[in-house]
């Protein structure tokens, strides 16, 4: 009997560091070649096999072209492992997580504009962990985006219209976590105290991109919470 996807891709020890730098943030080629000490080529080389497996994906930098972001679907590695589970023995099989509502902790999401992806991240966010203290800035703000206040609406039943756009530079220091949405506002961002982590999402443009940007968002968010539920235990 072949041993099951997950087990083949993850059982490489470079593999599963790759997996596990890349369940954090996401990361360019040369921040995980600095983070594991090993060659660019051979990291490369490994990503390509996790790409292939449907567990990465990569996406070029909206900031530097030059530049590829890659990024772990978390979903698709939840479906293999549960898949894993079950072919060991039945009573292996994972069972959905239970929802998790982190209290006392200090969120911040950072982008160009704070006009779409940050204010939709600090919407749903606050949605689904009602607890938390979630804000969101940018380095160059500008009026909120009518497809932001529209998306939120009719996907999700927030209403966001009377918010108003801030600068990273207003917002109170003390974060526990700071996540980028943009490549751009990665490398202008300010220090701020907290876990950094990066999500590489294009800036959208028509509605549909708005509609599967909020999406893949509400997918980042969703993982997210068990992290932000084990800083509120400390």
């Amino acid at each position: 009997m072949v041993a099951p996807e997950f087990v083949r891709m993850a059982a490489h020890p470079l593999r599963w560091q790759l997996l596990t730098e890349l369940a954090g943030s996401d990361h360019r080629v040369r921040e995980l070649t600095e983070r594991l000490g090993e060659p660019q080529n051979l990291v490369s080389y490994h990503l390509r096999l996790l790409r292939d497996g449907g567990l990465v994906s990569s996406r070029r930098s909206t900031f530097d072209g030059r530049d590829t972001y890659y990024h772990l679907d978390l979903d698709r590695c939840s479906a293999l492992l549960t898949g894993a589970g079950a072919a060991l023995h039945p009573s292996l099989e994972l069972q959905p997580p239970t929802p998790l509502s982190p209290n006392g902790v200090r969120v911040l999401f950072a982008c160009t504009g704070n006009s779409a992806r940050s204010p939709i991240a600090e919407a749903l966010l606050r949605r689904r962990a009602p607890g938390i203290e979630v804000t969101s800035a940018g380095s160059h703000p500008k009026q909120l985006h009518p497809n932001t206040v529209r998306v939120l609406l009719e996907e999700f039943g927030i209403d966001v219209s009377g918010r108003s756009p801030q600068h990273l530079d207003s917002v109170r220091p003390g974060f526990d976590h700071v996540i980028t949405l943009c490549d751009k506002v990665r490398e202008v961002c300010p220090e701020f105290e907290g876990t950094p982590i990066h999500w590489s999402i294009p800036e959208p443009a028509g509605y549909p991109e708005f509609v599967a940007t909020a999406v893949e968002i509400d997918t980042r968010v969703r993982h997210l919470l068990p992290v932000l539920a084990k800083r509120g235990e400390r």
